[in-house]
This record gives structure tokens, C-alpha cells and sequence, in this order.
């Protein structure tokens, strides 16, 4: 399949291209949590370098509950103009502009200084750094029906603002992945127990947001090749999952793997073997894609066109970069002429996983903030200078998050 050819989505949505931009953590959010200036550059960028798909980073379905500071956040219309804006910027070079919805669970930093909820009250396991996330509360049946409320509304708003769709996020670890996984929920419900519970989350919000929005709206899920844990969510059980999907009118599959334990998404998984450099999870994508009657997206550390080549001649539909686009946001465009072009980000060779993997987005953070003000990227940052200067940003952040949510707070619960 040719990188430049169309992509007609179930939906009969036009995909210009099989290039996307997958979602990256931007944290830039404005003063009120709403997309900033510096945001809306930042995608003026992707929407000049020529994808046919562009995934916006996290953006949080509840203000209480957040990936880190400086998230995105939509409850309501209050930030419409800046949302609007945001789409319309995306949408300028041609390129469909897809919101990623997310809840992260028992993912979200103590720093946030909220409390976090989980399907099970099971602390994060990251050695020396397990105190910086706080052991969750189990939710109940009114957190649940809370939280699918809120991505309902979300993608309500998302369609309402001038976005082609939504990408419900549940990978990597986070609220719906936390769900789907064993490891992560040891409920005796019906929300817990064997793979059918366990998704019942996920097809719901995915059932109720489909029924809510327009048929020319996308309805894409992010989903997990594997958590790469012993026990966790496995490659069978994902293409359980995708078979409970393909009747729900789902747009796009978009196949990752790992989770803040596992940080298989930053190219290191527990076992390493099952890896490659590059396309990091082609190969379980392959074989899961077999059970897809819905397009299937793969993302994870893709930056050379023969590679894009070779994943697309494999049978998969969507090719999705990150770092690459955050390093250079023109890639797509360069290909066109001249497919040698390359982006690459300079190697993490630490041996703490957790750290490795914390710098590498670190890294990836500070090319996305140079191209937001117009500078150009530098890939060959020092991984413990961006670190340090991500974790000094996080906590200028985190105090202005709390001092937001302390005069949101009356409203907060009602959003």
C-alpha cells in the first residue's frame, strides 16, 4: 500500500494519507487547562508537514483526574473559542484532527494532590519511584457511570468544536487498560473477572459515544498489543477485545503496548527480545489485525519511509509517528521528495527502565516546546538536562494546577 494513497474509513470518512501523528503528552495546556497558544502552533506545524491524520495528546475527561500538569482538560463549553480554534488549526492542511479522551486512573502523579481512582485498590509498582503515585480507592458503580458519562461528554464536545473524531485511550496503562488487565483488576463484578467484564468499560463508552455522535464523526479506540507483564492483558485477549469492537461501528484500531510499568511504548519492555528498533509492535499487529473487521493504526518508534512501506505492505492500514513528527513535524512532506529523510532522537542508554523512559519523553517534550515557538528541534539534547528541566516545568505546573482546582473546586464535581 502506498503511503499517499487514501484511506476510507467504515464511518466513509476520507483519510488523505496512511501517515498519522500519533498522541504525545504535550503539557500545554494554558492557564485555565484549555489549549494554548503555544499548543495550537505546536499543531499548525503537523498540519503544514502533510499527515493525512493528526491525534491530539491526552486530553482529560475530568479535571480531578490528570496525566500531569499542564493537561488539556474539556468538561464543558467554557473554553469553546480556544477548542475551536485548536480544530481549525489542525484541520488547515487538509488533515482529519482526532481528539485523544483519556482518564488515567491509578496513572496520575500524588503531586496532582488529588486522589486517584482505579477498578482495584493496587499501588503502582516502580521501585524507588512507587511513592510518587498515589495507592488508588476502588471505584464504585457511581464512579464507573461517572466516568463513561464524562467521555460521552467529551466526544459531545470534541464534535460540537469543529474535531473529525475522537481516540479513546485505553492503553498504556491507564484508566480502561487498567480495566482490561488482571493485573490491575481483581474485581468479582460485573466489571471484573473474565476478558468479557473486564471490557465492559471500554464497549460501553464506546457503544454510548457512537450512539451520541454523528455518523461522519471517527470513533477510534487505542488499545494495547500487550502489557508486556506476566499475567497482564495478552495478545489473545486483545483480539477478544477488537472481536467485541467490530460490531460498535469503530473507525480505527490503534495498536500499542505497554504501561508506565512496562514502558514498552519507549521502545523498553521487560523483554526486550520481542522488540524491534523501529515498528516496535508490527509483528503482534499483524496477527491481531487478522480478527479487525475495523482499519488497524500502528504506532511505536516508526521514522524511515521503507520501514512505513513495509508496515503498510504488511496488511496494516495506518502508519502513526511521534517522536519522528516531534523531531520534524515536515517529515510526510520531505518523503515526497526525497524518502531517505529521517528524524531520530537521540539514545537513552540508561539501565533503570523507569528513568530511561522518563527521559526519553522528557526529551520528546522539549522538541515539542522549541517547535511550538517557532525554533527548530534538537535531537541530540543531553537526556538529563531535558529530564531536569521537565521535572523543574512539572512542579511550576503542578502548583499552578492546584491553585486552579482550588477555585474549580465548587464546580468541579457538577462539570
Amino acid at each position: 500500500m502506498h503511503p499517499f494513497s487514501e484511506l476510507v474509513l467504515p464511518n466513509g470518512a476520507i483519510v488523505p494519507n496512511r501517515l498519522a501523528k500519533a498522541a504525545m503528552e504535550e503539557n500545554m495546556a494554558d492557564d485555565n487547562h484549555a489549549p494554548s497558544d503555544d499548543l495550537i502552533r505546536l499543531y499548525k506545524s503537523w498540519a503544514d508537514g502533510g499527515v493525512g491524520l493528526i491525534i491530539t495528546g491526552n486530553v482529560m475527561i475530568d479535571r480531578r483526574a490528570m496525566t500531569g500538569p499542564g493537561g488539556v482538560v474539556l468538561e464543558s463549553e467554557t473554553a469553546a473559542p480556544r477548542f475551536r480554534e485548536w480544530a481549525k488549526t489542525a484541520r488547515s492542511g487538509g488533515a482529519q484532527i482526532w481528539m485523544q479522551i483519556n482518564h488515567p486512573g491509578r496513572q496520575m502523579p500524588a503531586a496532582m494532590g488529588q486522589e486517584a481512582i482505579a477498578p482495584s485498590a493496587i499501588a503502582m509498582e516502580l521501585g524507588d519511584f512507587s511513592s510518587q503515585f498515589a495507592t488508588p480507592r476502588e471505584m464504585s458503580e457511581d464512579d464507573i457511570a461517572d466516568v463513561r458519562r464524562r467521555f460521552v461528554k467529551s466526544a459531545q464536545l470534541a464534535e460540537q468544536f469543529g474535531f473529525n473524531g475522537v481516540e479513546v485511550h485505553a492503553a498504556h496503562g491507564y484508566l480502561i487498560s487498567q480495566f482490561l488487565s488482571p493485573i490491575t483488576n481483581k474485581r468479582t463484578d460485573q466489571w471484573g473477572g473474565p476478558i468479557a467484564n473486564r471490557a465492559r468499560l471500554l464497549v460501553e463508552v464506546v457503544k454510548e459515544i457512537r450512539q451520541t455522535v454523528g455518523k461522519d464523526f471517527a470513533v477510534a479506540v487505542k488499545l494495547n498489543s500487550a502489557d508486556f507483564q506476566r499475567g497482564g492483558f495478552s495478545t489473545d485477549d486483545a483480539k477478544t477485545v477488537i472481536a467485541m469492537l467490530n460490531p460498535l461501528g469503530v473507525d480505527m484500531i490503534e495498536l500499542s503496548g505497554g504501561s508506565y510499568e512496562a514502558p514498552a511504548m519507549m521502545g523498553h519492555a521487560r523483554d526486550d527480545k520481542t522488540l524491534a528498533r523501529e515498528a516496535y509492535f508490527v509483528e503482534f499487529a499483524k496477527d491481531i489485525a487478522t480478527v479487525a473487521d475495523m482499519p488497524v493504526m500502528v504506532t511505536g518508534g516508526i521514522r524511515r519511509y521503507p520501514v512505513v512501506k513495509e508496515v503498510l505492505d504488511s496488511g496494516i492500514d495506518m502508519v502513526g509517528m511521534g517522536t519522528a513528527l516531534a523531531i520534524n513535524p515536515h517529515l510526510p512532506k520531505a518523503w515526497r521528495s526525497d524518502q531517505t529523510t529521517t528524524a531520530m532522537l537521540r539514545a537513552v542508554t540508561w539501565k533503570n527502565k523507569v528513568m530511561a523512559s522518563a527521559a526519553v519523553m522528557a526529551m520528546v517534550k522539549y522538541q515539542l516546546q522549541r517547535v511550538s515557538k517557532g525554533k527548530p528541534a534538537n535531537p541530540n539534547v543531553r537526556p538529563l538536562f531535558a529530564l531536569l528541566g521537565q521535572q523543574l516545568q512539572a512542579k511550576k505546573q503542578n502548583k499552578r494546577y492546584r491553585r486552579w482546582m482550588s477555585k474549580a473546586m465548587p464546580h468541579a464535581q457538577a462539570a
